[in-house]
C-alpha cells in the first residue's frame, strides 16, 4: 500500500489562510503481480466529523481500513477548524475531489466512481458537497474545475443539517462563525435541487447531539428534487458509532 498526504493548498496554488488545514491523506493499493485485481478502483473520501472545532480519530483510519479492505481506494481529508469558517472547508473538500479525479490514473481510481461519506458536522461538509459544491465562493477559487468537484454518491452518517429547533448549535455556529446569514445559507436541507449528488442517509433515534430530524428533513428535501436517496433511522444508539 502507499501512502501519501497531499497539500491542497499548494497543489491548486491557493494562498492558505492562517491557521488552515487542508491535507489529503491517501491510502491507495498497489498494483502486485502477484495479486489479480481491476486497474481502476472506485474511490472513497472520509470525512470526520467533531462539530468543525477537532477531527474525530474513530472516524478517520478505520473508516480508510474499511473501504481499503472493500476494493475501495480511500482518502481522508483534515479540514480546516473554527477559527476558519465558511467557505474554506467546502473548498477543502472540493479540492480533495478535484484532486483525486484529476490525478485518477496514477491513483488507479475510476473517476466516475468517486464517493464520500462523512459524519456529523463532516456529515455536513459532506453534504455541502451533494449540494452546493458549485458556491460562487468556490467558483472563485477554483474556476471551470469547480464541474469535477461533485461526489458521485453520499453517505450522511448522523449529519449535521439544519438551522432551526433541531440543529447542532455548536457545529453551526463553528461553520458560520455565528453570523445569522451564513446560518441560513448553511440549513442545506434548503439547499437540495436536482443537481444533488444521491445520498445514503443513516442515523439513530436516540442521538442526543444530532436530533434524526436532521436526517429526516434532508430525506424530505431529496425526496421533493427527486433525487436517489436512501434513509435509515435506526431505534438506539448513540451519537458518534461510526
Amino acid at each position: 500500500m502507499k501512502l501519501d498526504r497531499i497539500d491542497l493548498y499548494k497543489y491548486f496554488n491557493i494562498e492558505r489562510p492562517d491557521g488552515a488545514n487542508g491535507y489529503l491523506d491517501c491510502y491507495i493499493r498497489e498494483r502486485k503481480k502477484e495479486f489479480s485485481f481491476k486497474r481502476f478502483r472506485p474511490a472513497m473520501l472520509v470525512i470526520p466529523g467533531g462539530g468543525y472545532g477537532m477531527l474525530s480519530d474513530r472516524e478517520r483510519e478505520p473508516i480508510v481500513m474499511h473501504y481499503l479492505n472493500n476494493g475501495y481506494q480511500a482518502f481522508c481529508l483534515e479540514y480546516s477548524l473554527r477559527p476558519i469558517y465558511f467557505p474554506y472547508q467546502l473548498l477543502e473538500g472540493c479540492m480533495a475531489i478535484c484532486y483525486i479525479r484529476e490525478n485518477a490514473d496514477e491513483l488507479g481510481v475510476d473517476k466516475c466512481h468517486v464517493g464520500a461519506i462523512g459524519f456529523s458536522a463532516g456529515g455536513h461538509l459532506c453534504a455541502m458537497l451533494a449540494t452546493i459544491c458549485n458556491d460562487k465562493a468556490i467558483k472563485d477559487f477554483l474556476g471551470e474545475r469547480v464541474n469535477l468537484c461533485r461526489p458521485d454518491a453520499v453517505i450522511l452518517s448522523y449529519p449535521v443539517i439544519v438551522h432551526n429547533e433541531f440543529e447542532n448549535k455548536g457545529s453551526i455556529d463553528n461553520i458560520s462563525g455565528n453570523k445569522e446569514e451564513l446560518k441560513q445559507k448553511l440549513s442545506l436541507e434548503k439547499r437540495v435541487d436536482k443537481n444533488s449528488a444521491p445520498a445514503f442517509i443513516w442515523t439513530t433515534v436516540t442521538d442526543e447531539m444530532v436530533p434524526c430530524e436532521n436526517s429526516l428533513m434532508m430525506a424530505m428535501a431529496y425526496r421533493k428534487a427527486q433525487v436517489p436517496f436512501e434513509l435509515h433511522i435506526f431505534e438506539e444508539g448513540r451519537h458518534g458509532l461510526a
